[in-house]
């Protein structure tokens, strides 16, 4: 069952030890824009997975990200919410991966959910069950001619 959350309020997300970020809703306008940033449409052809996830990562962060708290220059000074800085913040790994772990997967995971595919049994949604019987055996090959 899909659970609508029809308030659509910005949330804070804990992403590491005093560092949260203020992020509005992961809308469907929002991922559309993210998706027609021109960082996206500038990936040569050949750009790997990582690299396009890192790129749209950004593009979705530089729309979601509304504040911050725990974030400042070299000198410890508070800095406020930039584009520059929010692409600066997901290039430290860790806080790449809690933002796409508790938002933007959020929206991925619901996206498949919406095509009532079954879980993966290994993936973030684990708990799919098997629905056929092992094979007895291996199948004879074809003749050859």
């Amino acid at each position: 069952m899909i659970r609508l959350n029809l308030t659509a309020t910005p949330q804070w997300l804990d992403l590491a030890p005093g560092l949260r970020l203020l992020v509005g809703p992961l809308t469907t306008a929002l991922m559309v824009s993210a998706r027609a940033d021109p960082a996206i449409e500038g990936l040569p052809d050949g750009a790997s997975q990582e690299e396009l996830a890192l790129a749209m990562a950004k593009a979705v962060a530089r729309r979601a990200v509304l504040d911050w708290e725990g974030v400042g220059d070299d000198a410890g000074n508070i800095v406020p919410v930039t584009p520059e800085g929010i692409d600066a913040l997901l290039e430290i790994w860790p806080v790449f991966e809690a933002f796409q772990t508790q938002y933007v997967a959020k929206g991925l995971i619901l996206d498949a959910e919406k095509n009532v595919s079954a879980p993966l049994p290994s993936g973030p949604s684990a708990g799919a069950t098997a629905t056929a019987r092992p094979a007895r055996g291996a199948a004879p090959t074809a003749p050859q001619d």
